[in-house]
């Protein structure tokens, strides 16, 4: 017997809704008299069990994007049970150029104020666990590009000594893994024995713009204004080896910057594969290298 439409349509509608639903709240998580920055924080289901958070730093050098590019990871973070806030921060090369003509002092500059906003955003989430159901020892910080950078700085760069605003963190706050996408740090020796943290990073092998191993930012020459070593992720990895901690790297063999989005929209089974080895303390280490998708 054939089922009237209607009846069709409200089991469709109870199955997509049972599918997707979840929260997501547009908080402010940082305001002065200058700049009001926002959060969308994608919530699961609600539970009695507190939630892994990731917050995500997006892409665009530090003068454009937005925090509404990767949706779909969060979205699909959430479904399986991790809380993600996709975070915006200040913008410091709007209307700039983040490139060879920028002095070095500004690169650095630029980074510390993205890096001082992640930790707001990340203090705030923290004073607010209890509200969203947020586990605060399992927070893990991730990032595209300009947000890898973020990422990596937030994670190994002296709390104290480089915040800009209060410092309101709790003592001895450490992020609980790493998840970028073609970032680089400033110093890979920052990263040390002790505050090692496990990652998960993909990176194209010729990567032009931020360096797969050690290298010029943008490709700059040495006597550029913005001249900046820059240590990527295999050179990160290879520090992380050396420290024998946990550790995997996806190079994309022939890649250009292109590659920087791989984990968040094409691989997320991946981060959530890695959230749970680290949650779970499970040991590992790899490298997986995969062909570009075109030939450089």
């Amino acid at each position: 017997m054939r089922m009237p439409f209607f009846y069709l349509l409200f089991i469709f509608s109870f199955i997509s809704n049972s599918i997707t639903a979840q929260e997501i709240k547009t908080l402010t998580y940082f305001q002065n008299d200058s700049i009001k920055l926002d959060l969308d924080l994608y919530l699961p289901k609600k539970s009695n069990k507190k939630t892994p958070l990731v917050i995500f730093a997006h892409g665009g050098g530090f003068s454009g994007g937005d925090r509404f590019g990767e949706r779909n990871f969060a979205t699909s973070l959430a479904k399986k049970g991790i809380a993600v806030a996709s975070i915006s921060y200040t913008l410091y090369m709007k209307d700039k150029d983040f490139g060879c003509t920028s002095p070095l002092p500004e690169k650095i500059k630029t980074i510390q104020i993205a890096v001082s906003d992640a930790w707001q955003a990340t203090s705030y989430l923290i004073k607010n666990k209890n509200t969203y159901n947020i586990d605060d020892s399992k927070i893990f910080i991730a990032g595209i590009s300009a947000g890898g950078e973020i990422a990596f700085h937030a994670s190994f760069w002296d709390y104290k000594s480089m915040n800009l605003y209060s410092n309101n963190l709790p003592e001895k706050f450490k992020y609980k893994g790493l998840i970028g996408g073609s970032g680089a740090i400033i110093n890979v020796d920052l990263i040390t024995s002790e505050n090692a943290i496990p990652m998960l990073l993909s990176h194209g092998s010729e990567d032009s713009t931020v360096p797969y191993a050690t290298g010029s930012h943008r490709s700059c020459p040495t006597d550029s204004k913005g001249f900046m070593i820059l240590s990527g992720s295999y050179s990160v990895y290879n520090r992380m080896i050396s420290l024998k901690k946990d550790i995997e790297l996806i190079t994309s063999s022939g890649a250009e910057h292109e590659f920087c989005g791989y984990l968040f929209r094409e691989e997320p089974d991946y981060v959530l594969d890695f959230i749970d080895n680290v949650i779970a303390k499970r040991k590992f280490e790899s490298h997986i290298i995969i062909p570009a998708e075109k030939k450089i």
